[in-house]
């Protein structure tokens, strides 16, 4: 049963929230992060990235960086920049993209959940990601950017949302990308929304498994250093917003490979036709259905077509999982994913990728730049081919989750982005205060 809970979020003043809100802080380089905080000195970039207020050849993981992080969010709390709520609740957060909104409630996740598998996962984390975020979360005594948590439907908290909706916003304002978001006080009866979110079962992670990872372990942390913590501190909680899975939308992530690991071209495409039907497009098309992938290489578009066994493979045996909500003879989750396919077939045995998520030969572009971002990288490039994929589903997403393995690297997009800045979590005054 998931513990989400209210809290006393501090957040911007009314007048600020759209100069303050920012994108995630690993949506930018270093160089990309300084140029906003310069374009906009309000921007939750010079608290997420503090290292965007020093010489650029500072050591963005030095101790300061972390403690100027920290002064800033109290000099913008001293200054009214941000303020803090009297009474702990839920929020509303809707954001409106493309001429689709989704609307999550923000609240505060259980450590315990993560750690017991109530909150699932479908992604790995990278332990030098992990460490930087443990730092900032543990000097700010904060958690400063929501996870981005999925559930599937109900129909109670989609009645509470619904009504809420009806007042008026704290917040409204449209983001520079196009994005509308919109924020409410959630004035229901907190009881009952917490006693609704313990009916779901299972939560997952849709976006954000740094983030949530190093929650965790900043959490795990403070009750090593409190042996006498009761479980109903804040660090024992991290800020996420939750979204029904049903409003959600995945876009595409895309590969380009540098290089044809010694193939000529003639050797990579009769390698391809092993595996895929390969025809020649007429214009660049994106993939129409699972099971199809659009590649790009040599100035021509070609759709590969992968063969019916692909998508048929049952699990072995031997990684049956045992979670009750499983059973024998199903569908390889992960290895029936159109990512798995291209990674299994084409990149690790034709092109010498045996792992995306280190090799720097591949590049991973998010759809949302277009397949026009996947032309120019190989026009640009020698001996280059790019891959535009079928977006993997939610109801994929769900199913990898719940077997307890995980998806390769960069499988799901989400977009729209949940902006940073907008809600903070303190769970104690920082060290140094």
């Amino acid at each position: 049963m998931p513990v989400i809970r209210p809290f006393r979020s501090v957040r911007p003043s009314e007048e600020k929230a759209a100069s303050i809100a920012a994108l995630p802080y690993d949506v930018y380089n270093r160089k990309e992060a300084k140029e906003a905080v310069q374009k906009n000195p309000l921007s939750f970039l010079k608290i997420d990235r503090a290292e965007t207020q020093f010489p650029d050849d500072t050591d963005m993981y030095s101790p300061q960086v972390y403690e100027r992080a920290r002064d800033t969010l109290q000099e913008m709390i001293a200054d009214g920049s941000f303020i803090e709520d009297e009474e702990p609740c839920y929020y509303l957060y809707a954001l409106t993209f493309a001429g689709r909104t989704q609307t999550g409630i923000a609240g505060c996740a259980s450590i315990d959940d993560y750690l017991d598998g109530t909150i699932r996962r479908h992604e790995d984390t990278k332990k030098e990601k992990e460490s930087d975020r443990i730092r900032h979360v543990d000097t700010m005594s904060a958690h400063t950017g929501p996870v981005f948590l999925a559930y599937r439907p109900h129909p109670g908290l989609k009645r509470i949302t619904e009504a809420a909706k009806k007042a008026a916003p704290l917040y409204d304002f449209t983001a520079d990308d196009g994005v509308r978001h919109q924020v409410w006080k959630l004035n229901h009866d907190q009881a009952h929304i917490a006693e609704l979110f313990k009916e779901i079962g299972h939560i997952y992670i849709a976006d954000g498994h740094h983030r949530a990872a190093s929650a965790i372990k900043a959490g795990l942390k403070r009750r090593r250093e409190h042996p006498d913590y009761d479980g109903t501190e804040e660090f024992n909680y991290f800020l996420c917003v939750l979204f029904p899975a049903d409003e959600l939308k995945i876009y595409d992530y895309n590969r380009v490979v540098s290089g044809w690991n010694g193939l000529t071209f003639e050797e990579l495409m009769e390698g391809i036709a092993k595996h895929f039907d390969v025809a020649e497009l007429a214009e660049q098309t994106h993939p129409q259905q699972k099971g199809r992938i659009s590649m790009y290489i040599r100035g021509k578009w070609y759709q590969l077509t992968a063969h019916a066994d692909l998508h048929s493979n049952a699990l072995p045996d031997e990684v049956i999982p045992s979670r009750g909500d499983m059973h024998c003879g199903m569908l390889d989750p992960v290895g029936s994913l159109d990512v798995s396919i291209l990674q299994n077939k084409v990149l690790a045995p034709l092109l010498g990728i045996r792992d995306p998520g280190t090799d720097p030969r591949i590049t991973f572009v998010g759809g949302i730049r277009g397949l026009e971002e996947l032309v120019r990288l190989v026009d640009e490039g020698t001996e280059t081919a790019a891959f535009a994929m079928y977006p993997t589903s939610m109801d994929e997403l769900l199913a990898v989750a719940d077997s307890g393995r995980l998806m390769p690297p960069k499988s799901t997009w989400f977009e729209p982005k949940l902006l940073s800045g907008l809600f903070i979590h303190l769970f104690e005054p920082p060290k140094g205060q």
